[in-house]
C-alpha cells in the first residue's frame, strides 16, 4: 500500500501524518507513507487545499485532518478494492 500526503509541511500536513502511522500500525499493514511537498503535484492530483491524503494513487480527503478512525476506514476501503481488483 502506498500513502502520499500533500502538504507544505504546515502544522496539519503533520498532524495527518502522525494520524496515518498511527492508524497503519493499529491496522497491522506494511504501507509506504511519503511525504509530497511539490505543489505542482498536489495540482496533478487535483487538490487545492492540503493537506491532501492519497491512498493507492486516489485522492481520498483534502483540505483537512481526519480523524484516526476516519484514516483505517479509508484504508481498509482501499485494501477491499485492492483485494477486489485482484479477484478473477
Amino acid at each position: 500500500m502506498n500513502i502520499k500526503i500533500l502538504g507544505t509541511g504546515c502544522a496539519k500536513c503533520h498532524q495527518l501524518e502522525k494520524t496515518v502511522k498511527e492508524a497503519v500500525k493499529e491496522l497491522g499493514i506494511e504501507a509506504t507513507i511519503e511525504e509530497v511537498k511539490d505543489v505542482k503535484k498536489f495540482i496533478a492530483y487535483n487538490v487545492m487545499m492540503t493537506p491532501g491524503l492519497v491512498i493507492n494513487e486516489q485522492v481520498v480527503s483534502s483540505g483537512k485532518v481526519p480523524s484516526k478512525t476516519e484514516v483505517a476506514q479509508l484504508i481498509v476501503n482501499a485494501l477491499a478494492k485492492g483485494e477486489h481488483k485482484r479477484s478473477p
